[in-house]
């Protein structure tokens, strides 16, 4: 989002007196507080916060920095309306700020200063609030929607800490030239960077060479520090770091680990990169889901998890990222075979819980099938046998999955993927059933290399579940590339429609079949209404079916399509 407010005013705070004339060689001791807090608990936080400073003092820090809003946690949305909220985070400032004797502390919270609400920094040292900076620069895109809460700031504020100059920026600031620039050209010698950036897969990577070019550009060294953690679908993932001003990275803290880790940060020294091997691109997403699946269930109060386990490759990799997540005491499965449910499937089932060491229970569905059938029967005479008894099926196993999970105080994961819910091939208040759903961004084809991943690990996946073709398993020798194309040209197709915004024309012109790209762009757009009733899972790309997709359930646009059927049903 461009920042169009600047004055280029400046509120320069001096916390002692300093030589004008730069130092050479300074250091500063800072410590990155790269913490986990969860939106609302506001008494929580602020004891995470005030044991951050005691290790920062432990250390001898002469600053410390937390995340953006580290306060109210990210993103706190309609609570920030709230009087009573925002009476909390001006008490929790004031109430840090009478524990920063001897060490200067930086930290985020929505504050409302002369009537506007904002997105602020504070500036806290010997018990006092020196300085306050007001975000200026508020994106409004994707997954955020700071515009509808918070009025932009317009001002610099640096101050000097241990005789260093400091300027400080939030977030979208340094996504920005202008704000990092204003706050050199006033005096600061470095740059703090307050954040609650999300992961997405190709996020570290951008965020890397933005802190690199705008270290290097601006001749100043940078810290930036992120929050780390799952809040419902947005997992951030910490890799807090310094670049100095020649843009080389001198420290990284470790992605998706909570902690406090003082540097001596070197003003004037560029000595090269640290030795720094980039992660795992699959072990990072693998970490992501881990850290979104603990994150929600213990930050809503649950005991544990259980999900319904068929032999399948989604439901094989969701168990695994629950047990990671949460251990194996915690984790129930429950096989729920049918006529159509493969010998492999039961064996696979069995010997993966096995392996995990999960409770798992064995509740066979045709009994009760049957009865539904002998209800229905009568009503469903003169009608051919259609999708209606494989969604039948579908959703006696959820029923019984929301009934385990209501009398043993279990949440129940969805194990579907996005693909899947890209298309619609799902049953609403069957396979769909759950409260949380760790795959919802994640396409098929990853759901294999995930899988693999794991298994590098130590065995939890069978590998003929990995091999073998997918199936539903509701008729008799069903595949999913029955009714679905190959899922390597599905996630494509996919991936350039939702995440690319790309035109059918487009679509086609990457060298994809015509009526196949039609086809699954309608099937996108018919199952609007399954998504909206879907349950909410671990973002991980640059657009998920969330916050982030919000096309409209009763649209007739998709008329307007070449070629369109509309007789397609998903």
């Amino acid at each position: 989002m461009y920042c169009t407010l600047f004055r280029y005013s400046l509120w320069l705070v001096t916390i002692q007196f300093y030589d004008t004339v730069q130092k050479k060689n300074q250091t500063l001791r800072i410590a990155l507080a790269q913490l986990n807090v969860c939106v609302g608990d506001v008494q929580a936080n602020l004891r995470h916060v005030k044991d951050a400073i005691t290790q920062a003092k432990q250390q001898q820090a002469d600053l410390i920095v937390f995340p953006e809003l580290v306060l109210a946690g990210y993103p706190p949305e309609d609570l920030v309306f709230r009087p009573d909220f925002l009476k909390q985070m001006e008490a929790g400032v004031a109430d840090i700020a009478a524990a920063t004797h001897g060490i200067t502390v930086v930290l985020g919270a929505p504050l409302r200063r002369a009537g506007k609400l904002q997105n602020m920094a504070c500036v806290l040292r010997d018990g006092q609030v020196l300085a306050e900076y007001a975000k200026q620069c508020l994106p409004n895109y994707r997954v955020f929607d700071e515009k509808r809460y918070f009025t932009p700031g317009s001002e610099s504020l640096v101050v000097e800490v241990a005789g260093v100059r400091v300027g400080i920026l939030i977030c979208e600031d340094i996504w920005e030239d202008a704000p990092a620039k204003a706050a050199v050209a006033a005096g600061a010698q470095a740059l703090c960077v307050l954040n609650a950036s999300p992961f997405s897969y190709d996020k570290q990577e951008q965020r890397t060479a933005l802190l690199q070019r705008q270290a290097a550009s601006n001749q100043c060294p940078l810290a930036y520090v992120n929050l780390v953690g799952g809040q419902d679908e947005l997992v951030f993932d910490g890799d807090s770091m310094l670049v100095d001003a020649a843009g080389n990275i001198v420290f990284r803290a470790q992605a998706f680990t909570e902690g406090v880790f003082v540097q001596d940060w070197e003003m004037d020294c560029c000595r090269g990169s640290v030795l720094h091997t980039p992660a795992d691109l699959t072990a990072l997403i693998y970490q992501a889901l881990v850290t979104g699946v603990r994150d929600y269930v213990h930050k809503n109060g649950f005991s544990g998890i259980l999900l319904g386990l068929s032999g399948g490759i989604d439901s094989a990799l969701t168990l695994a990222i629950a047990v990671d997540a949460l251990g194996a005491e915690n984790v129930e499965a429950v096989m729920m075979p049918f006529h159509y449910t493969s010998g492999m499937s039961l064996e696979d089932a069995h010997q993966q819980a096995a392996w995990l060491g999960v409770n798992y229970r064995n509740l066979p569905i045709a009994s009760i099938y049957d009865s539904f059938m002998q209800t229905l029967t009568p009503e469903f005479e003169d009608r051919a046998v259609d999708v209606t008894e494989q969604n039948l099926q579908a959703r006696i196993r959820g029923v019984l999955l929301m009934s385990l999970s209501n009398k043993l105080g279990k949440l129940l994961l969805s194990t579907s993927n996005k693909s899947e819910s890209a298309v619609g091939y799902a049953t609403l208040y069957g396979d769909m059933a759950g409260a949380f759903s760790p795959l919802k961004d994640v396409y098929k084809t990853w759901v294999y290399k995930l899988a693999e991943y794991r298994n590098t690990l130590g065995l939890a996946i069978p590998q003929r579940v990995i091999e073998r073709p997918p199936s539903a398993e509701l008729a008799p020798g069903q595949v999913d590339q029955d009714s679905l194309p190959p899922y390597d040209v599905l996630d494509a197709i996919l991936q350039c429609f939702i995440e690319g915004d790309e035109a059918l024309d487009a679509i086609v012109a990457n060298g994809f079949e015509v009526a196949t790209v039609q086809r699954v762009v309608n099937l996108v757009l018919l199952s609007e209404y399954k998504r909206r009733q879907a349950a909410p899972g671990v973002r991980i790309s640059g657009r998920g079916f969330g916050k982030d997709w919000r096309y409209p359930i009763t649209s007739a646009w998709r008329k307007n399509l070449p070629f369109h059927n509309p007789k397609e049903q998903a």
